[in-house]
């Protein structure tokens, strides 16, 4: 059955594009450990209690978080048919926590009705070919600093994730927002496991080994659970005391067996956060969800693609509709199963970087997602410190397609720097998307090439401008 030619073999195109079975596998085991942490920390982001003192529960967020994200990411597999592996996202989780805690009257499913309704909004967006015409009407050279913004932006929380860049903390006499290890010192024996696993995986791609990537998670993990039995390390943050030589959020270790429980699905109340908040507030509310998730997904999908090379000379992305059908579901069943919108992640480039190209590596990842609803020790086993070397190195993989930008036309280069340079440092694909967009339209109409500017990339402009101005217009509607 797994052969070329097979059934299953025509089904992926595995063949059609370069790949085979043991790739596209490998590839699926790669994703699954560069983003299963999602599953410990989705509940913590969403572990707050809300206006009536409810909460989700760290328990049943953890089972639904990889039940969806299982679903969607074999739906995307088999109906779309691309190596993106979706969960809930970060970014929307946090302004869904955040949102929560600061409106009164507002419950949990308040909010996570009004990712349900962004999400049917998406819907009937790519139904009508609303989103698949702006994803067209980007500029070449824009989708390029995309790829690179994203290679960054996965490079940084690979850096981050491992401890090996910090936050410094905001104190008196602070020059530079992050810095090198603790203190501009490296420490700690997690460190030391992600400087061995760069090493080793560097080492592997350069000597083109089959499967390095995966190797270097495999190898990494390893050794992270070796010295945690010896040395008992423990996390950075146990709840009480922070210890700077501790893993990053998961301290490697097998806990007991659990069994799922999935009785968040279907609590989200559509309507709630308008009988609570009112028509307007609430619909600027869902109006920044909406728009988050639209171009978080639309930005990530280019760069994936165009690192797997699923992407044609044209700019076009094969079954590109099925692709953001899966997306705006995600939204619409990450909402009503109470874990926030579900997104496309960068970290499928991890598996992209194995070799995976078609969606039997994303059936594979969302398989392990719902085997791991079941196994708790294979979340809990692999640290960031593991994974985060391969989210270096796809991160290079990406950023050198930067040579692709015409540098001479600064129409185009401008807005492609801001583009890649805002994402990493607002640590958001949205905001280097929008910064992009606004400044490509201006310098053309400065240029007085306005009549060149694609009518869809003036209304994208527009969104992001509100989009942008939305702190102040709250300030002036008294929202929080």
């Amino acid at each position: 059955m797994l052969k070329q030619g097979s059934a299953l073999d025509r089904y992926f195109k595995i063949s059609e594009r370069g790949s085979n079975f043991s790739r596209e596998i490998r590839g699926g085991f790669a994703t699954f450990f560069a983003m299963s942490y999602i599953v410990v920390l989705n509940p913590l982001i969403l572990s707050g209690p809300d206006s009536t003192g409810a909460t989700l529960g760290f328990p049943a967020v953890a089972a639904v978080t990889a039940f969806v994200a299982g679903i969607l990411t074999i739906l995307m597999g088999a109906w779309a048919k691309h190596p993106f592996a979706l969960a809930t996202g970060l970014g929307v989780n946090a302004f869904v926590a955040v949102t929560v805690a600061t409106n009164p009257g507002l419950s949990w499913p308040d909010m996570m009705g009004l990712v349900m309704l962004s999400g049917i909004t998406m819907l009937i967006l790519v139904l009508t070919g609303f989103r698949t015409a702006v994803f067209k009407a980007v500029p070449e050279g824009l989708k390029t600093a995309i790829v690179v913004g994203i290679g960054l932006f996965i490079a940084l929380i690979g850096l981050v994730n491992a401890g090996f860049v910090r936050r410094i903390p905001d104190v008196a006499g602070t020059t530079v927002p992050v810095g090198l290890g603790f203190d501009g010192k490296l420490l700690g024996w997690p460190t030391f496991v992600f400087v061995f696993g760069l090493v080793l995986t560097i080492a592997l791609v350069v000597r083109k080994v089959k499967g390095a990537i995966l190797i270097g998670i495999v190898a990494s993990t390893i050794l992270s659970v070796i010295l945690e039995s010896i040395l008992h390390i423990g996390p950075s943050f146990d709840g009480k005391t922070h210890n700077p030589q501790g893993w990053s959020l998961v301290a490697p270790k097998f806990t007991e067996w659990a069994a799922p429980d999935l009785s968040l699905i279907g609590q989200a109340n559509p309507f709630g956060a308008f009988e609570h908040l009112g028509f307007v507030a609430a619909s600027l509310l869902a109006f920044v969800i909406l728009l988050s998730i639209f171009f978080d997904a639309m930005g990530t999908m280019v760069g994936l693609a165009t690192e797997a090379g699923t992407i044609d000379k044209d700019g076009n992305i094969p079954n590109v509709d099925r692709v953001l059908q899966v997306d705006a579901l995600g939204a619409i069943i990450g909402g009503g199963a109470s874990v926030s919108s579900n997104q496309i992640y960068v970290e499928s480039g991890a598996g992209i970087g194995e070799g995976a190209r078609t969606g039997l590596a994303s059936v594979v990842t969302g398989l392990l997602f719902l085997v791991a609803m079941f196994f708790t020790p294979l979340i809990n086993l692999v640290p960031f410190e593991a994974v985060a070397p391969a989210l270096v190195i796809v991160g290079f993989m990406m950023v050198s397609q930067v040579g692709k930008i015409d540098w001479q036309d600064w129409g185009i280069a401008i807005p492609a720097f801001l583009t890649f340079t805002l994402m990493p440092f607002t640590y958001s694909i949205a905001n280097g998307l929008g910064a992009g967009f606004i400044t490509f339209v201006l310098i053309r109409l400065f240029e007085g090439r306005a009549r060149e500017v694609h009518p869809l990339m003036w209304a994208v402009a527009a969104a992001f401008l509100l989009f942008f101005a939305i702190g102040p217009i709250e300030a002036v509607l008294g929202i929080h």
